[in-house]
């Protein structure tokens, strides 16, 4: 039934039944009727949840699922399949965490993007922080982005789709100005944050990093990054491991590991 194929999708992607309910312009009552089969979903309806989990419409009728929902970064087309192959990045990212990214950004912005010193450098920076610093402190991932090492510092490679994703969807608008003599990209966010999607947990732990963080500017959030494990034993334009997390020293760490003694 189509309506167990929903609710295991929802269960899957760790999405809550509000933000469904939500997405669907319809109260969660309405929508728990859904999932319990008791109300029938309209054309509109069915493909917007389609859309929510990336499944073609055809496919999300008969209850067949998509793998996942694709970010490919691709570099070069023009060169041979057998070398391309080799030098392309390639993400892929589970629809759960590409919702989380897009709301967690839209947060962001709402919070911090009007500072004069919140460009495109320091959103990467501060997402990379949030993220890192989440899963030191609890283990568990908060967008789980994959993030690479570059002269600057930790890059999002996922960043530049999505916005371009968002932006054809009208959820922002990229505008360049200037900071200091320097160019700067900032990002204007066109709705709100769906806050639904995260935890009390997951919002305050974003607070605390934006409080303690967003004041600085580009290059001293860069400089900050070079001196974090993960940053420091990572290769240049390769993946940067959640894992080394556990190595930091007192300068960076977040985690008061003495209370688990």
């Amino acid at each position: 039934m189509l309506s167990i194929f929903i609710q295991q999708l929802r269960r899957k992607y760790n999405l809550t039944q509000e933000f469904l309910a939500s997405k669907l312009g319809i109260s969660r009552p309405t929508y728990m009727q859904i999932e319990r089969g008791e109300r029938d979903l309209t054309i509109t309806e069915a493909q917007k949840l389609a859309d929510i989990f990336d499944i073609p419409f055809e496919d999300f009728l008969r209850g067949r699922e998509n793998i996942a929902a694709s970010v490919n970064i691709a570099e070069n087309n023009k060169k041979k399949p057998a070398q391309r192959a080799k030098e392309e990045i390639r993400i892929s990212v589970p629809q759960k965490n590409l919702i989380k990214f897009k709301e967690v950004l839209l947060y962001i912005l709402s919070k911090v993007g009007g500072k004069p010193n919140v460009g495109e450098t320091v959103l990467y920076k501060l997402l990379y922080f949030i993220d890192f610093d989440y899963y030191e402190k609890f283990e568990e991932q908060l967008i789980g982005a994959t993030y690479i090492k570059n002269h600057y510092g930790p890059t999002p490679i996922e960043f530049k789709k999505i916005v371009e994703q968002m932006e054809s969807k009208g959820e922002l608008e990229t505008v360049k100005s200037n900071y200091f003599q320097h160019e700067q990209k900032k990002y204007l966010p066109h709705r709100s944050p769906n806050l639904s999607v995260l935890t009390a947990q997951e919002k305050e732990h974003i607070d605390e990093v934006l409080a303690r963080l967003s004041d600085k500017n580009a290059k001293e959030l860069s400089d900050y990054s070079h001196g974090d494990i993960p940053w420091l034993i990572g290769k240049l334009g390769e993946r940067l491991s959640y894992e080394s997390v556990f190595y930091r020293d007192e300068k960076y760490s977040v985690r008061n590991y003495s209370d688990e003694l």
